[in-house]
């Protein structure tokens, strides 16, 4: 046997062109495609299941802002705050920052929204703004890891592993978890993890942070050998995998293999026409901001993209953007970056809504914490962990509704507060999931993605 970089044990006569189809990065990477002959118990762990009760939404597109997008500057109306600019915050030596873009309300929910979201406010009535969030802790990798699974001190499976583990994927081609253009920092791989639940749930890595998804691919998803000789030569390798397992009695690291062998083995046959977006019309394109240069291409293809993805039966999409730490230049950073995902999510919330999949598809935006209300270096703002706002749109969440809010400028959450753990047991919920009973063995104890606390937030479920 040999191991490889990833600590995954692979069998020595393996080929090296094999070997590179697994991922290091907690990712599934494709090896060939075509109909698996493997048995229906072998498939079973991506087979669909049944939810614990009647769920609002079939599936989740998380859109992550990773740096922690300022709230009062977004979806957080402070006129209080602006009024007081300049005067003394509440940190010695610090002054109030004011926003410098207007609010003003939309839809007929009347919901408070910057004019730095004029297109996704045009959604205003679909959206569920939650204006009261809190972390555990103002640092980057720790909030972006507990954001995304629900402990920031030890490796945990990720929101989208236990999504998949709870409910399996309706496409057997194509993996049930797909994270786009992922960070490489700030938790990089725990973020989209499955720890200890079996390897299978991790997600599949589409591109990297930093890069253009234009041109982002599976990498080794075709093969030069033709059908036949591709079988024969992944079920060689199957049965010693298999024969090693069989005598091991119990190794998680083959079984990972011999799993995601088998899933790379279908994906060839869906994987890159779901991901080719040149057959879209140029309707939809434009919808989305696709074209040319611009500023939102790249967000508007990572959205594109997903919608295809959920569209084809993948479980749990998350897209990641940033950077969003805005310690400095605050009014000209901020302003690129809401103009690089305005257009893109407004179109994807607008794209679901006419295929009738935004009624069971449950969008979450969010960033890992929040921004100070005073100032930092004259234009910026700090870190702020004890509040700020996300949204959710569809699947079972309450449009044109606002659930709980921070002090009068925006630093702390002071009414209906609500920790990771709630998130996280609320999106379980819509998902048809009691986050109580959603639990895996490991260790000795029956775990599960919040711990021992969360609470469902049944004001914001429709």
């Amino acid at each position: 046997m040999n191991t490889n970089s990833c600590g995954h044990v692979t069998p020595l006569l393996t080929r090296r062109d094999v070997l590179s189809t697994l991922s290091c990065g907690f990712g599934w990477l494709a090896f060939s495609g075509l109909a698996s002959t493997t048995s229906a118990a072998e498939a079973g762990p991506l087979m669909p299941k049944s939810p614990h009760f009647a769920a609002k939404a079939k599936r989740v597109i998380f859109l992550c802002m990773r740096g922690g997008p300022s709230h009062v500057d977004t979806f957080d109306h402070k006129p209080k705050l602006t009024e007081d600019s300049g005067k003394s915050g509440k940190r010695p030596g610090t002054k109030l920052l004011g926003s410098k873009w207007k609010f003003s309300q939309h839809g007929k929910s009347g919901l408070w929204i910057s004019e730095l979201f004029s297109k996704v406010a045009q959604h205003a009535d679909d959206l569920c703004l939650v204006r009261s969030m809190q972390t555990n802790v103002p640092a980057h990798p720790q909030a972006m890891v507990n954001l995304h699974t629900g402990n920031s001190q030890f490796v945990r499976p990720s929101l989208g592993a236990w999504t998949l583990y709870g409910l399996g994927t309706t496409n057997q081609n194509l993996p049930g978890f797909i994270t786009i253009t992922p960070s490489q920092g700030f938790g990089g791989a725990q973020n989209y993890g499955s720890a200890f639940l079996p390897a299978i749930y991790q997600a599949t890595k589409v591109g990297s942070d930093n890069r253009s998804v234009a041109n982002a691919q599976v990498r080794n998803i075709s093969s030069t050998l033709n059908p036949s000789a591709q079988r024969a030569e992944l079920e060689l390798i199957q049965t010693l995998n298999r024969e090693a397992l069989r005598r091991d009695k119990y190794n998680p690291e083959i079984e990972g293999v011999i799993e995601s062998y088998e899933l790379a083995f279908k994906m060839q046959s869906q994987m890159p026409a779901t991901m080719d977006i040149t057959k879209e019309s140029e309707a939809t394109k434009k919808l989305y901001g696709i074209g040319g240069n611009g500023p939102m291409d790249d967000m508007g293809r990572k959205c594109l993209l997903a919608r295809k993805f959920i569209e084809s039966g993948v479980r749990f999409v998350e897209i990641t953007h940033g950077n969003w730490d805005h310690h400095f230049n605050l009014s000209t950073t901020l302003a690129r970056n809401a103009s690089e995902v305005d257009t893109p999510i407004a179109g994807l919330l607008t794209d679901l809504k006419q295929r009738g999949l935004l009624k069971d598809t449950l969008v979450v935006w969010s960033g890992e914490f929040g921004r100070t209300p005073h100032a930092q270096g004259g234009d910026g703002r700090d870190h702020n962990n004890q509040g700020f706002t996300l949204w959710m749109a569809g699947g079972g969440a309450k449009g044109g509704t606002s659930y709980g809010s921070t002090d009068e400028y925006g630093y702390e959450a002071v009414e209906n507060k609500v920790q990771i753990h709630d998130l996280h047991a609320t999106i379980l919920a819509m998902l048809g999931l009691d986050h109580e009973k959603l639990t895996y063995r490991y260790a000795g104890r029956d775990f599960r993605l919040t711990d021992v606390s969360g609470n469902v937030i049944k004001d914001i479920i429709a």
